[in-house]
């Protein structure tokens, strides 16, 4: 059913993590700032993620704090008491946020298909955007589609602040050698790399094209201990950020740098959105589903063999949900599958810069 949308005024929004979905997500309210102009978008978001996304314009934001337990679902029905809108995008699919639902009062109510509704969500809407395998960026637009909208604009706009870019330009000073950011760690262990062939690859890439090495990460214990490996194998000098960076100083470092070498993470996001190719290690996911949007071909894809070799199971066929949690899919990866690929990511680099 088409959707008259000069008739939607006022847009509710839900997306509270994690910090790279987040990140997908700007694109598509970029997007729906231009196609609806006269519409009032407010986001239901986390308290990390807000980090991020405080200063970015035109958004009415609400903070939910999970970390209230019961109180935070108290005040959010306070704030949101007497109000309506005329459309809910439930643009997160898990428990928590299906609790959020009831409390928006919006007569449409758009959400994921069937096989991507988790928990329930697909109960608490009226009405689904259509399932295929898609990037989870391309599953957002596809939320505007619902409401007439086709066009896309793929264009992030942080809101990095001038202090930011000035802390960052002081940790990533620029020279005539390519600047590597190497982000080891990941929201769950299965999707990290090991350490020991990170090590190698920075090694090599020290060794072939005099890289300056910037390791980025957040505060939690395995990523700190993995820094600490890296740092104590590394003779050379590399500069460790691991934990000392917010979100938004975080997007300023990527933005100096000319490559970014991940698995799959929020920074992958982060760096696309500011600009910077991405070296993304894929066998948990596929990079289809959650790779850097913009540089797929920078990508190492090693689930189809995860699929084939320990799932038993046909990578063509495969369940669009499937993930590879068992037997150790990273190690799929090796050095010699990254070091053309980050080669591939300079070049990209050198072709922009100005002669």
């Amino acid at each position: 059913m088409e959707q008259n949308l000069s008739k939607i005024n006022r847009i509710a929004i839900v997306r509270l993590s994690a910090l790279g979905d987040v990140t997908l997500l700007l694109p598509v309210i970029e997007t729906l700032k231009r196609a609806a102009p006269q519409a009032r978008i407010t986001w239901i978001t986390g308290t990390f993620a807000y980090q991020l996304l405080e200063g970015y314009p035109g958004v009415e934001f609400i903070v939910f704090d999970k970390r209230r337990g019961l109180r935070a679902y108290l005040d959010l029905r306070r704030q949101l008491q007497g109000r309506r809108f005329d459309a809910l995008l439930a643009m997160q699919a898990s428990w928590r946020a299906n609790f959020i639902y009831p409390l928006i009062e919006a007569p449409l109510r758009i959400g994921f298909d069937r096989a991507r509704a988790r928990d329930g969500q697909w109960l608490f809407t009226n009405r689904r955007i259509r399932f295929t395998r898609e990037h989870l960026l391309d599953s957002f637009f596809a939320f505007l589609g619902a409401l007439g909208i086709e066009e896309r604009v793929v264009e992030w706009n942080l809101p990095i602040t001038g202090d930011d870019r000035t802390w960052a330009a002081a940790r990533v000073p620029r020279g005539h050698a390519p600047v590597l950011a190497v982000n080891p760690g990941a929201s769950k262990t299965e999707r990290e790399w090991p350490v020991e062939r990170m090590i190698e690859a920075i090694r090599e890439t020290q060794k072939r094209w005099g890289a300056q090495v910037i390791l980025t990460g957040g505060p939690g214990a395995r990523e700190r201990a993995a820094g600490e490996r890296i740092m104590q194998a590394i003779t050379t000098p590399v500069t460790n950020l691991i934990g000392a960076t917010t979100p938004k100083k975080l997007a300023a470092v990527l933005a100096r740098v000319d490559c970014l070498l991940a698995p799959d993470t929020g920074p992958v996001h982060l760096a696309v959105a500011v600009g910077t190719p991405v070296v993304g290690l894929y066998a948990v996911a596929p990079p289809q589903l959650s790779g850097p949007y913009l540089y797929p071909d920078l990508a190492v894809n090693r689930y189809p063999e995860a699929v084939r070799t320990i799932l038993g199971q046909d990578p063509q066929t495969v369940n669009w949900t499937t993930r590879v949690h068992r037997g150790d899919p990273m190690r799929l990866i090796e050095v010699a599958d990254v070091l053309p690929k980050l080669e591939q990511a300079f070049e990209k680099m050198a072709r922009m810069e100005p002669a």
